[in-house]
């Protein structure tokens, strides 16, 4: 049985280990170093300080894969908008941990007010584009040829899901 929930800092060896392999075997992740764990420590703790969540899912008391969300642009007119990230062990892909992961994601971004969610996804990432799109999200772009890893050049889509939100958002 998976079970979703806040994750802990007890947490962190299991988060480095499934994002390191993302970004060794596969183009989710658009760099070529593994993280170190004070990488993912600093990480965590601006997570954390940010009051940006981050869900883990466990199965049999181990860590299966992980949830969060945080800034789309640093500028304060996109103070509204997140961007998601999801990540799921290699062996337990295609189980539908990913939608467990994302839901309470979307809950959060409702509660604190934001008004859109963004996915930035490998184009040829078929499985998190179906995800995505289960949840509601619409492919909003394609940039063409943005990255390269693996030797060859890699295309980026967004995905946008939008929320409902207060009418009347304050800006400053």
């Amino acid at each position: 049985m998976i079970i979703i929930r806040e994750a802990r800092e007890a947490d962190l060896p299991a988060l480095l280990a499934i994002y390191n392999h993302v970004i060794l075997h596969t183009t989710a992740v658009y760099t070529y170093e593994p993280q170190t764990m004070e990488a993912r420590k600093a990480w965590y703790a601006d997570k954390v300080s940010a009051a940006y969540p981050v869900y883990v899912a466990e199965e049999a008391g181990t860590v299966v894969g992980f949830s969060s969300y945080g800034p789309f642009r640093a500028w304060p007119a996109y103070k509204y908008t997140i961007e998601n990230s999801v990540y799921v062990t290699e062996e337990q892909r295609g189980k539908g941990i990913g939608k467990l992961l994302i839901q309470p994601l979307i809950a959060s971004a409702k509660a604190k007010g934001f008004h859109a969610i963004i996915a930035g996804i490998d184009a040829a990432n078929d499985a998190s584009i179906r995800l995505h799109a289960s949840l509601g999200f619409v492919e909003v772009a394609h940039f063409k040829q943005v990255g390269f890893k693996f030797g060859r050049w890699l295309d980026l889509k967004f995905m946008e899901l939008l929320l409902e939100t207060p009418a009347s958002p304050v800006e400053g």
